[in-house]
């Protein structure tokens, strides 16, 4: 069969038999929604997401659901402590329709309260100290692959350097040093200030080793010799060419960064350089508990649940964010 050469450009004819079947024209997808279309598909990351979002919620409102439920992080009811034991009167930890979760051992503080409130200080450390670490992990990363020579080997070395430094060592003897009020901060302030600063300016190698690979591949692609063959700027090519293309991967370990963090922040806690009590931290509760937890092993469980479900629901998400945009990384 021979294509008719009669057909005018503007006939019907000439249109695809799709179009010309009422058929819509397939519309394009750009990366992003690519992305977003594989991660709903897997079920798990998604669940993981929507976990993520809970927590952030409740760390949010943690005034207003305590108000809702009914209770305070810090109020005493020594009225339901036995005097004799210290322990909670009742089972399950003194676990009733007043205290969803129970209360603590001596003092009677409510556990569900103090859970709550204690989401803000290991989420907030958790997202200060990861923007910390991506802003100067990308930055250095970035400057490293790109200008490469002399600046690659000593942000390199560096980088090494961070690596190889005893961050749980400097973080308890720093702490410890700092008094109550330095650099116009007091208190928790203070205290979460200098935690923050302590794990995003020693985690930035991770990420910007991760950076700095991905530069070196990125600098070499045909976009960026189009750039330079076009007379663009350095700061030009690192702003429009290159960082656009590395939103990914940054997005993708900041996400996994997170949940290390929240556990670092429990085990400095833990060691009791953390925040000072009253304030609530899940890694301080679990440090109280380990003192009970032969006559009250279920103090131990609520503080030690929270921080399992959010590193687990961070690096779920974290994960299925990673096989979305790189599919080919699984």
């Amino acid at each position: 069969m021979t294509i008719p050469l009669d057909v005018e450009p503007g006939s019907s004819a000439a249109e695809p038999e799709a179009v010309v079947a009422g058929v819509r024209k397939i519309e394009g997808r750009s990366l992003w929604q690519i992305s977003w279309m594989r991660l709903k598909r897997d079920k798990v990351a998604m669940a993981g997401g929507v976990v993520v979002i809970l927590l952030i919620l409740v760390a949010i409102f943690a005034p207003l659901i305590c108000k809702i439920v009914g209770v305070t992080p810090n109020d005493f009811h020594q009225d339901l402590v036995d005097p004799s034991l210290q322990t909670p009167i009742g089972k399950w930890n003194g676990i009733s329709w007043d205290h969803p979760f129970g209360i603590e051992p001596v003092n009677g503080r409510d556990i569900f309260a103090r859970i709550v409130y204690g989401a803000r200080i290991s989420l907030l450390i958790a997202f200060l100290a990861t923007l910390v670490a991506v802003v100067i992990g990308v930055a250095m990363g970035v400057i490293a692959g790109y200008f490469g020579g002399v600046v690659d080997t000593l942000i390199s070395r560096l980088m090494d350097i961070f690596l190889a430094f005893p961050l749980v060592l400097f973080a308890l003897a720093l702490v410890g040093a700092i008094p109550d009020s330095a650099f116009g901060l007091e208190g928790d302030s203070l205290r979460v200030a200098l935690i923050v600063f302590i794990i995003g300016f020693f985690s930035w190698p991770y990420i910007g080793r991760i950076i700095r690979g991905q530069t070196l591949s990125l600098r070499e692609r045909e976009f960026v010799d189009a750039a330079r063959s076009l007379g663009a700027r350095r700061p030009y090519i690192l702003f429009t060419e290159l960082l656009p293309n590395l939103v990914a991967p940054i997005l993708v370990y900041a996400t996994l960064l997170i949940p290390t963090n929240v556990l670092f922040e429990a085990g400095l806690s833990y060691l009791g350089v953390g925040v000072r009590p009253p304030t609530s931290s899940w890694g301080d509760m679990l440090s109280g508990a380990a003192n009970w937890y032969q006559v009250d092993a279920l103090y131990m469980v609520p503080a030690g649940l929270a921080i399992f479900v959010t590193v687990l629901a961070f690096n779920l998400f974290g994960d299925g964010l990673r096989d979305a945009l790189d599919p080919r990384s699984h």
